[in-house]
C-alpha cells in the first residue's frame, strides 16, 4: 500500500493477517492493491494449475486461469454444475465445463458428431495451457517438391532439416499407432542412400521379393522414428517393428552391413538373471551380480578365468536359487555372513540333490572370495559328494530303422551320422559343408572315415539342400527355412525334432557308444579314441557290461 513501510507481516504490534486476494479469494501471498501475487499482474506467481481446465502452466496474471479459459468465461456467463464431470464453474453454449468440451474435441474422429458425454464416461486428459491455437503455427506447409503424402519439414537456411530436440525419451508404441502411414516419416536423403544397400544385402542373401519389400517399409519405418536425423540406430529401435508383425533380422542384417547398429539389447542370460534376483536383498543382489560377470564375461585380472557357458551359469544359479532364498527368509542379506554351519544345515542328505546345491553353492563361493568380495569361503571342505550316473540304456532298434529310412533326407542324414559315428549336438550344429570331402567327416580333434550308409544320406540330403536353397550362402551342413537365409547354425531344438519321434540325438549317441563297448569288450581306450570321451565317461560305458540286461542277444541289448 502507499505510504506504508512495513508489510503485513512485519506490521507494528502484528503480524497482521492480510486480507483475501478480491480476484480469486486467496488468503496467502498477498501482493497488492487487494490481489495475490498470482492475480496481480506484476506479481511473481509460479506455474501452477489451471483452476477451471485443470491444465497445468497457468501464471500470474490470470487469476489461476489460464488464457483459454479466460476468454471463456468472457464469452460464457452461466454457472452450474457440469452435467460429466460435477463440477460447479462457468458452462459453455454446450451445457459442459471447458475441459469437459476440450476433451471431447481431441478425441472426435473426423466427420463424427461431437459427442461430449460419451467421450468424458471414462475420465479426461489433461494437458499444457493454451496448446490448442492454429495448426499452421506448429506445421509449416507442405512443400512444392515434397513427394505426396510426405510430411512437412522445416529447413534451415544451410539446407538441412530442422529437429526439434528431445525432451524426454519413452518406448514408442507402434501397435498403438498401426503400420499405415508409419513409413512416409521416414527422411527420403538417408533412405536413399541405404536403398542400394537394402538390394545389395538382399541379393547376397537371395531373399524373396516378400522379404525385399518388408525390409523397405521396415528400415524406413526405423528412420522415421529417429530422433537423430543422422548416426547409428540403436537395435532396441529395430525390435519394435515386431509390434507391427515386421520381420526384424532383415532391417538389422541391412543396417549392420551399412555400418550403423549399436547393439544395446538386453542380452537373455542378463534379463533371466535379473528376473532372478530382484526379490533378493541387497547386498546380496549385488554380490551375486558379481559372480554373474566373472562367470558370463571371465577376467583377465589374476586369479584368471575363463568365462562359462550359458547353461553352465543357469545351472549353478538354479542349483543355489533355493538356498539363496531361504537364507533371505531368515534374515541373512549378505554372503559375508553365511558360515559352515548354515552351508551345512542347507545340504540335503540324498545324492543328488545335495551335489546339485553343493556344487553351485562352491561356484559362487570359491568365486566371490578369489575376488575378495567375501572373507572366507563357506563351502570349503565341506565334503557334497557326486553326482549319480545315469545307466546308458540302449535305443528302440525299430524307431532307429524307421529314422534312417525317413523320405525326409535331413532327418535321415542326422541319425545316420549319430548312429554310425556318434556326434554330438554341437558338433551337428557346427558341421560345415567343407568339412565333408572325399568320404571323410573332418573334424577338430579328429578324421571320421564315413560308412557307406552315411554316405549316401549324405548325398541325398545335399541334393535336397541344392533343389531347395540354390542360392544359399550359408556355409553350414544343416540348414532350415530360416536360417539359410540369415547364414547361421541351425537351433538345438530343430535339431531334436528332426530325428523323430521317441528318439534323442543323446539317446542315439549312447546306443552307439554302449554297442562298441560291447563289440570290443569294454575297450576304454578304444572308446576314448573313437568317440573322444574322457576317462571318466568311457569308464560309464564299460562298467554297463555288468548288466545282464545290456548283454548281446538280450531282449533289450543288442547290435543294429
Amino acid at each position: 500500500m502507499r505510504s506504508v513501510d512495513y508489510c503485513f507481516g512485519c506490521w507494528p504490534g502484528g503480524p497482521v493477517v492480510p486480507p483475501p486476494c478480491l480476484r480469486c479469494g486467496a488468503r496467502s501471498r498477498y501482493f497488492t492493491a487487494g490481489l495475490c501475487a498470482r492475480c496481480h499482474h506484476l506479481g511473481f506467481g509460479a506455474a501452477q494449475s489451471c483452476q477451471d481446465c485443470l491444465a497445468w502452466g497457468a501464471n500470474g496474471g490470470g487469476a489461476g486461469l489460464c488464457r483459454a479459459c479466460r476468454s471463456w468465461r468472457r464469452n460464457n456467463h452461466h454457472i452450474a454444475r457440469c452435467p460429466t464431470c460435477g463440477r460447479t464453474l462457468t458452462l459453455g453454449r454446450d451445457g459442459v465445463c471447458r475441459l469437459c468440451f476440450r476433451h471431447a474435441a481431441s478425441q472426435r474422429e473426423p466427420g463424427v458428431p461431437l459427442d461430449v458425454v460419451g467421450a468424458n464416461k471414462h475420465g479426461q486428459q489433461l494437458f499444457f495451457v493454451d496448446m490448442f491455437q492454429d495448426n499452421t503455427l506448429r506445421d509449416p506447409p507442405q512443400r512444392a517438391d515434397a513427394p505426396p503424402g510426405e510430411p512437412a519439414r522445416v529447413r534451415r537456411a544451410d539446407g538441412q532439416v530442422a529437429h526439434q530436440p528431445v525432451l524426454f525419451t519413452m518406448r514408442r508404441d507402434l501397435a498403438a499407432h498401426g503400420r499405415a502411414g508409419l513409413h512416409l516419416r521416414a527422411d527420403p536423403a538417408r533412405y536413399a542412400a541405404l536403398a542400394p544397400v537394402i538390394a545389395e544385402v538382399a541379393a547376397a542373401a537371395n531373399w524373396s521379393a516378400q522379404h525385399h519389400e518388408e525390409a523397405t517399409i521396415g528400415l524406413r519405418i526405423v528412420l522415421g522414428i529417429q530422433d537423430a536425423p543422422t548416426g547409428p540406430i540403436n537395435a532396441s529401435d529395430v525390435a519394435l517393428l515386431k509390434d507391427i508383425n515386421l520381420p526384424v533380422w532383415t532391417v538389422l542384417a541391412v543396417l549392420s552391413h551399412a555400418g550403423l547398429l549399436i547393439e544395446d539389447r538386453t542380452p537373455a542370460l542378463d534379463a533371466w538373471f535379473a528376473q532372478q534376483v530382484h526379490d533378493l536383498p541387497e547386498p546380496m543382489t549385488t554380490q551375486l551380480r558379481t559372480w554373474f560377470e566373472v562367470m558370463k564375461n571371465g577376467t583377465l585380472r589374476s586369479p584368471r578365468r575363463r568365462p562359462r557357458t550359458p547353461g553352465t551359469i543357469a545351472l549353478h544359479l538354479r542349483w543355489s536359487l533355493p538356498t539363496l532364498h531361504a537364507w533371505a527368509a531368515t534374515g541373512h542379506t549378505d554372503l559375508r555372513a553365511i558360515t559352515k554351519d548354515d552351508v551345512l544345515d542347507a545340504l540335503v542328505a540324498s545324492a543328488n540333490p545335495r551335489a546339485r546345491t553343493g556344487q553351485g553353492l562352491k561356484s559362487i563361493f570359491r568365486l566371490l572370495k578369489a575376488r575378495k568380495v567375501v572373507f572366507t569361503d563357506p563351502t570349503s571342505r565341506v565334503k557334497t559328494g557326486e553326482h549319480e550316473r545315469r545307466q546308458p540304456l540302449p535305443a528302440d532298434v525299430t524307431l532307429l530303422r524307421q529314422a534312417l529310412a525317413s523320405p525326409m533326407p535331413a532327418t535321415a542324414a542326422l541319425v545316420a551320422l549319430i548312429a554310425f559315428h556318434g556326434l554330438r549336438l554341437g558338433q551337428l550344429q557346427r558341421l560345415l559343408l567343407t568339412d565333408v570331402q572325399d568320404g571323410r567327416l573332418n573334424l577338430q580333434s579328429r578324421t571320421i572315415v564315413l560308412a557307406d550308409p552315411v554316405r549316401q544320406r549324405l548325398s541325398t540330403y545335399l541334393t535336397h539342400r541344392n533343389d531347395r536353397w540354390p542360392m544359399t550362402d550359408n556355409p553350414h551342413l544343416f540348414v532350415n527355412l530360416r536360417t539359410a537365409r540369415r547364414g547361421t547354425t541351425v537351433g538345438s531344438r530343430w535339431l531334436r525334432l528332426a530325428v523323430g519321434p521317441g528318439l534323442t540325438p543323446s539317446g542315439i549317441r549312447e546306443d552307439r557308444i554302449l554297442d562298441e563297448a560291447t563289440a570290443n569288450g569294454g575297450d576304454i581306450r578304444a572308446l576314448a579314441d573313437l568317440f573322444g570321451l574322457s576317462l571318466s565317461a568311457t569308464t560309464r560305458y564299460a562298467t554297463t557290461l555288468d548288466a545282464t540286461d545290456l548283454a548281446p542277444g538280450s531282449p533289450t541289448g543288442g547290435h543294429h
